[in-house]
């Protein structure tokens, strides 16, 4: 027999986070980590118009994931939701971009003011270069009419390339070269600091530094957490692995991500450095990025794992 109990507290919930929110996006992940790429269009569309709008995870919760479906009499994920009413799905929503529809939806609704025409320097945000990012760009364009173009979408892994100017951009001025933004990376953009660094070898590459970007899993090498523990710097270590693996191997300060282990970490403060290991660095990783949704800001993995370890610091501990 259906849980009907449940079925209708899933239902009420939904309808109140409907209700209570203009904007309503259900999705896997969040705005910043969409973990599908249905999601990430959708969230890429939706930025391109809005602020700031609501997502709700399905993953975090399997009776919301198929309550949601139930709720809209629709079979997949993401779904969108405008003034409580249904919208639809990745599909529907990238033909009503395209057709100007969704435009017009949040426009008429005061959600979303009218598209640039994006000319004036006056009203993009505050982009700053330096003298090296002058100059590497400046060579690359060799005299061409076309501008370096600066894109940041959802997830903030920045690209910069050389492009034409298309209709809806915005045109910055950042010390003496015109960059090109549209519309959804001119609402990350503000404070951005371009610099072009070489490193040893004598190669380059441009190097973004972004204020308005989320915290991220930070790559943490064996070596490094090495010293973190000579320091006696604060941390929690959480490993991810089997019973069976922490049978054949373990680090001593490392406490099993278990049920045990999930309840001590959610009761952390959400500024405590967290380090997530794992046999070569893949599953903590996951594990790292999932403790990071939910608000925990110096989060680290471990790369190359308990292997790494034993090969290039502690050769007692086993490797298998």
């Amino acid at each position: 027999m259906a849980n009907v109990t449940g079925s209708n507290s899933t239902h009420a919930q939904i309808a109140e986070i409907v209700s209570e929110n203009r904007v309503v996006l259900f999705m896997k992940g969040n705005r910043h980590f969409p973990q599908c790429g249905f999601s990430a269009q959708v969230v890429n569309i939706l930025d391109e118009f809005l602020p700031s709008y609501k997502t709700v995870n399905v993953l975090s919760d399997p009776a919301l994931r198929d309550g949601i479906k139930a709720f809209s009499s629709w079979p997949t994920i993401p779904q969108l939701y405008v003034d409580g009413k249904f919208v639809g799905g990745c599909d529907i929503v990238r033909e009503m971009r395209a057709s100007g529809e969704l435009a017009t939806l949040l426009q008429g609704a005061g959600l979303a003011a009218a598209p640039s025409t994006g000319t004036n320097a006056e009203s993009g945000p505050k982009v700053t270069l330096s003298p090296a990012a002058v100059g590497a760009f400046k060579q690359a364009l060799a005299g061409s009419e076309d501008h370096p173009r600066l894109h940041i979408p959802s997830n903030f892994e920045h690209e910069l390339f050389i492009d034409e100017k298309q209709a809806d951009d915005i045109l910055v001025e950042a010390d003496g070269l015109s960059l090109l933004l549209d519309p959804a990376t001119a609402r990350r953009a503000n404070g951005v600091h371009i610099d072009f660094v070489t490193g040893a070898g004598g190669e380059g590459g441009f190097k973004i530094d972004n204020p308005n970007a989320p915290p991220r899993v930070q790559p943490l090498s064996v070596k490094a957490f090495k010293e973190m523990i000579d320091r006696g710097d604060k941390f929690e270590l959480f490993d991810v692995r089997t019973p069976e693996e922490r049978a054949i191997a373990t680090l001593k300060m490392g406490r099993h991500l278990d049920d045990d282990g999930v309840d001590y970490l959610q009761g952390l403060p959400k500024d405590t450095p967290l380090v997530f290991h794992c046999h070569h660095g893949m599953r903590s990783r996951a594990a790292a990025e999932r403790f990071l949704s939910t608000g925990f800001t110096r989060v680290y993995n471990l790369e190359g794992g308990i292997d790494a370890w034993s090969r290039d610091i502690d050769p007692n501990v086993p490797r298998y």
